[in-house]
């Protein structure tokens, strides 16, 4: 394995070794505190121009395997961990990580201090990054310097679909997936549950006009809710149809219902990413999973009918919201889980109810 650098905007130069597909990659660097589920968060599309850290040391323990994938393939831009295992547990029948990253040309770098590393994201936020293979490392710090974020770039048109699918469930409810990104476990539970239409994002209100539905799903996905061609696309088609729906967003989906009623996002410092974030729902604490990096404005939201009903015990931002008329809400975190917790996947069978009685 080769040395290789890993770069932040704010000057840090570490040095580790490379694994993966060796060449050079620049994104946002962010953490995850995840003790297992590595592959499905490298393949999670919320991860979209991202360099992700694992917070535990050990990473690739178990291997990859065919199950676990959230998508069709690696989305992160690049993978930093403490220390790779070379030969994983055969228990599983999968492939190592170092061949899986090579194989869908995703470098990676390992023997990074990774406690140090997150300790400083967490003190000056969420930086932009390189894994430097080649030249040398402060040259490309100053090209780093000079690149935009990559939520300045519009990610979900990136993960989106590019056409409709229909999976037929005769009997069932008709719902149409918005997907900006959406997890493969998402699409699954609505499977089990709906006659589904899985939507490109920027789906206009005539699809809604031509075909029959029930209800409305605004799935997860990666970048910033607020920008312009969100604003112009999936968030002007909500706010037309959200009077004659039903609606369930999921973390993205939290966000773009804010956006929809008129409230702000705003991003956060360093984010939450990993399968261990609390949550306050009715009086009771749920272990929920987790990935984003922006969230809702509170003080916003008054007057627009949505009403906060779900907080993080941590740091108290807003993790789930209902309308107080129209039959319409949201979370923040990833009831469907994969990696992390099951405690919240009965909301998706409240979707279900929501839609039976229409409100």
């Amino acid at each position: 394995m080769a040395k290789c650098f890993l770069v932040l905007e704010d000057g840090t130069i570490l040095e580790g070794t490379g694994f993966g597909f060796m060449e050079n990659t620049s994104g946002e660097v962010v953490f995850s505190t995840g003790m297992t589920g590595y592959q499905e968060s490298l393949t999670d599309p919320s991860f979209r121009g991202q360099i992700l850290t694992m917070s535990y040391p050990l990473i690739g323990n178990y291997g990859v395997n065919t199950r676990d994938m959230e998508s069709d393939k690696v989305q992160v831009s690049g993978y930093v961990v403490r220390e790779l295992c070379e030969a994983p547990s055969d228990g599983y029948g999968g492939m190592d990580l170092n061949t899986f990253l090579k194989d869908n040309k995703i470098p990676g770098i390992a023997g990074i201090d990774t406690r140090s590393l997150i300790i400083r994201i967490r003190t000056a936020g969420t930086m932009k990054g390189a894994i430097v293979y080649d030249g040398d490392p402060q040259e490309h710090l100053e090209k780093l310097l000079k690149r935009p974020y990559p939520s300045e770039s519009n990610l979900v048109g990136e993960v989106s679909p590019k056409e409709v699918r229909h999976f037929p469930k005769e009997g069932a409810k008709k719902v149409a997936l918005f997907d900006c990104g959406a997890k493969a476990n998402i699409v699954r539970e609505l499977q089990k549950r709906f006659d589904l239409y899985q939507l490109p994002y920027d789906t206009p209100v005539k699809f809604f006009r031509d075909h029959e539905v029930d209800g409305l799903f605004i799935s997860n996905g990666p970048g910033d809710p607020a920008h312009p061609i969100i604003q112009e696309t999936i968030v002007s088609t909500v706010r037309k149809l959200k009077d004659d729906y039903p609606i369930m967003g999921i973390c993205l989906g939290n966000q773009l219902l804010c956006e929809v009623f008129g409230g702000n996002t705003y991003k956060l410092k360093f984010g939450h990413r990993g399968a261990n974030q609390p949550v306050k729902y009715n009086d009771r604490v749920f272990i929920t999973s987790q990935n984003h990096g922006y969230a809702v404005d509170p003080e916003t939201m008054q007057g627009s009918g949505m009403e906060v009903d779900q907080v993080n015990v941590n740091d108290g931002t807003v993790e789930g919201m209902r309308h107080r008329e129209l039959p319409i809400f949201s979370v923040q975190y990833h009831p469907e889980a994969r990696p992390g917790p099951r405690d919240t996947g009965f909301l998706f069978d409240d979707f279900i109810k929501m839609l039976e009685v229409g409100k």
